[in-house]
């Protein structure tokens, strides 16, 4: 299965590819991840895209690309794979088309998680990481707390919020999306490959829907 995740900064991508990949044993691509790790090591990649990050705003499309190229070329992802943050645009929807196209494979489906602004803010501004990047776990002040306060449980260091998680960034972050990424759910609608599922629940509950899809796209 070749699986793309659509959804605006906060609808819980991360989170659902994270544990698909898992049980449907996939590589999980995720753009933030990737991006985060070149920005760690200091590569070429990763230094051009930290100015971006660190404003809240896009990395330049050639950036993502050169990444994905190189991941979806290699054998961990030649039984399939979970796409999280990418594409981001039309222009790199279309250079992914031809990314596969090259590799002669295409995707399976489209899900797009839908949720309101409003519940997406409260989400990325109460999001707290262990910076302790071996491991790297997520929390939420609200709706996840560790058990003590700014300390992770499973690691015991301290917690941090992402520079591109804080309050002034968000709106910003939110009308990106909705101005570049948002154009991609028409795109893949008219490819029939999209697949809506509402993410305002309980992540187990939205997991289940999603699962539910898939075995619906797989029978039709």
């Amino acid at each position: 299965m070749r699986i793309l995740f659509l959804g605006a900064p906060g609808s819980g991508k991360g989170t659902q590819c994270k544990k698909l990949a898992d049980i449907l044993k996939l590589a999980h691509l995720s753009s933030g991840d990737l991006l985060r790790e070149a920005v760690l090591l200091g590569t070429e990649a990763g230094k051009k895209a930290k100015d971006f990050m660190d404003k809240g705003q896009l990395v330049p499309d050639e950036v993502l690309i050169k990444m994905f190229k190189d991941k979806l070329s290699s054998k961990e992802c030649a039984n399939g794979f979970i796409l999280d943050g990418f594409p981001r645009n039309i222009a790199q929807a279309k250079a992914l088309d031809q990314l596969l196209t090259d590799l002669n494979q295409q995707l399976t489906s489209v899900i797009d998680l839908q949720i309101p602004d409003h519940l997406l803010t409260e989400r990325i501004t109460g999001r707290r990481i262990c910076s302790n990047k071996s491991c790297n776990a997520v929390y939420h002040i609200r709706f996840s707390p560790p058990k003590a306060d700014n300390v992770c449980d499973l690691c015991g260091a301290p917690l941090m919020q992402r520079s591109d998680d804080k309050e002034e960034l968000v709106k910003s972050r939110l009308d990106i999306y909705h101005q570049l990424t948002e154009p991609l759910i028409d795109f893949y609608d008219e490819k029939l490959l999209l697949r809506t599922v509402d993410a305002q629940g309980k992540p187990d509950d939205i997991f289940a829907d999603i699962m539910k899809t898939l075995k619906s796209t797989q029978k039709s």
